[in-house]
Parts: C-alpha cells; structure tokens; sequence
C-alpha cells in the first residue's frame, strides 16, 4: 500500500509539461500573408474589410465626389424651380415679341440699317430677367437656409460656386442665342435693308447672347456677396440703368465729359454697339464691350470666391 504514492510521484515526473494556452494573436497561422487576391479584395472595398472586423457597412456605395456631382445637383434645382421658368419664360418672350413687333411696326417697305438693329429693345428688356434669375439662383438658398445643407452635402464652397455658375451661364446661353437667333432671322425674312455680314450676325446672335448670360452671371456674383435677393437685384438694376439716367440729368459744360463717359461705358450703349447702333460716335464698339463686361465680371466673380471662402456660411 505505501508503494502507490510513490508510483504516482514517479508518473508525475516523467509526465509532460502542461502548455500554456495559446494566444489567437500569435497563431502561426494569424502571420501568414494574404493571399494576394483577397489583398487585392480588402483594398478595392474597405467596407468589406471593416464589416469582417465586426463594423457596420452601409449599403449605400460611397463614391468619392467631384464636380460632376454638384453640376448635377445644381442643374436640378435650377430646372425645378419656378422662378427660373418665370423669368426664363418671360425673357424669350420680351425679346422674341418685342422683336416681332418692332418688325412688323418697320415694315416691309422701309429700308432698314442696320438690319438687325430691331431686336436690340427687345433683348435689352430681356436681360433684366437674366439678371433677376442670375441673384435669385444663389441668394434665395441664403434666404431659405438651404445653403446650409447643400455645403453639408458638398463642403468645398469653390466647387459649389462654380457648378451654380456654370450651370446658370450655360443656360442663359443658350435660351438668350437661340430667342436672338429667332429674332435676327425674322428680321432678314421681313424686312428690307443691306445684308449683314458675318461679323453683324455672330454680334447680333451669340455675341448679344453671352452679354446677356454675362450680366446674369455677374448678378449671381453680386448676389454671393450681398447674400440678400432684393439688395442684389436693386445693386443690378442701378449698375444697368442708373449711368444711362444720370446722363440724361447731367447739363452744362462743366459735366460734359462725365456725361460722355456715363453714356459710353453703359450697359444700353455698349449692347446698341453690339448691333452696330450707337449712342455716341466715341467709345467701345464692336467685340470690345463684351470684353469689358467679361473682365468686370471675373473681378466680382473672383470676390465672391474669395468671400464665400471666408464666411461662416
């Protein structure tokens, strides 16, 4: 009997070791590389690595956003919004229908030069549309609130400015080229007059039409900067207007050259010099009020970057 426990201390000794328990971390097999198309896997959906982690994965796909996202976003707002059908609307239709009747009011029996000199009126009148659509397409979001969440939705402000401006000059582009366009060719097929040349038609078509889209866009600028939809409108309305009214008060040879100037370089003379109408022998003619608009235009247009940067909101 006392040789058992002496037999069981002996089985203890010659027993192996107990090994400790092994850590998951440390497996040989938790080491190994991966095999290279599941590396390629993990890489291409970080999603599908982190749900294996045990994390959540929407299952809306997240794509990472460029400038093609907010063009659409704004094209969007633009086209369902009533007042861009309103004012829209109502541009083609001033400058078409005045056209039309400043057309038939010539008639068909009195020599007209220029030819195309009839449809300057009616885009004049137009353009004060664009320039209510160009504040209203930026300032009516600040007004809402809803530029809060559309710099929630895309929060580099650069990008936002720039798609609402591209979106809006393209299209008042091409509405104000094509009512234009209508109003030249009625011109040519009921009037009588010398024909006009290339140069007379591209000014009197596309180049009344990027005026036009020009001036919207430099009331979308004014309204980034303002931030308030009649301010911007009123700032628009006195820059395209008031030049032209204070000339018209201004009497006496001591303001002589002031009122040559405030006529020259305003916004109705320099589109009458689009179509070869002017309202004074001196000043831009041809293609260059619309180079003097373009850089007017890319000057406040640069501030409105600069103070959108900025702001809070």
């Amino acid at each position: 009997m006392m040789l058992q426990p002496q037999a069981q201390q002996q089985a203890q000794q010659h027993a192996p070791a107990p090994q400790p328990a092994q850590d998951p971390r440390h497996h040989p097999q938790a080491q190994q590389p991966p095999v290279p198309h599941q590396a390629h896997a993990q890489q291409a959906h970080p999603q599908q690595a982190w749900a294996g982690a045990g994390g959540y994965v929407s299952p809306i796909p997240v794509r990472p956003t460029h400038l093609g996202h907010a063009l659409a976003s704004e094209w969007t707002k633009i086209r369902s919004l009533r007042s861009t059908i309103w004012t829209l609307g109502v541009m083609v239709s001033l400058t078409v229908g005045i056209g039309l009747l400043a057309t038939l009011a010539a008639g068909s029996t009195r020599v007209m030069d220029p030819l195309l000199g009839v449809g300057f009126v009616g885009v004049l009148l137009g353009s004060l549309c664009v320039i209510t659509l160009g504040v209203l397409s930026i300032s009516s979001e600040y007004g809402t609130g809803m530029i809060r969440t559309t710099l929630t939705a895309c929060p580099s402000r650069a990008r936002v400015l720039t798609a609402k401006a591209v979106v809006f000059f393209a299209l008042a582009l091409v509405l104000t080229t094509i009512a234009t366009t209508v109003v030249a060719l009625l011109d040519t097929a009921l009037l009588r007059g010398p024909a006009p040349t290339t140069d007379q038609w591209l000014r009197a078509t596309l180049g009344a039409g990027l005026y036009v889209a020009l001036l919207g866009l430099l009331a979308l600028a004014v309204g980034a900067l303002l931030r308030h939809s009649a301010g911007a409108i009123s700032t628009m309305m006195g820059v395209v207007l008031l030049p032209m009214l204070l000339a018209l008060f201004l009497q006496g040879e001591s303001v002589k050259d002031l009122q040559r100037v405030l006529i020259e370089y305003s916004v109705p003379s320099a589109l009458a010099q689009l179509y070869d109408i002017p309202f004074l022998t001196t000043g831009p003619s041809g293609w260059t009020p619309l180079l003097i608009l373009a850089g007017v235009t890319a000057v406040v247009l640069g501030g409105a970057y600069a103070a959108v940067a900025q702001r809070d909101v």
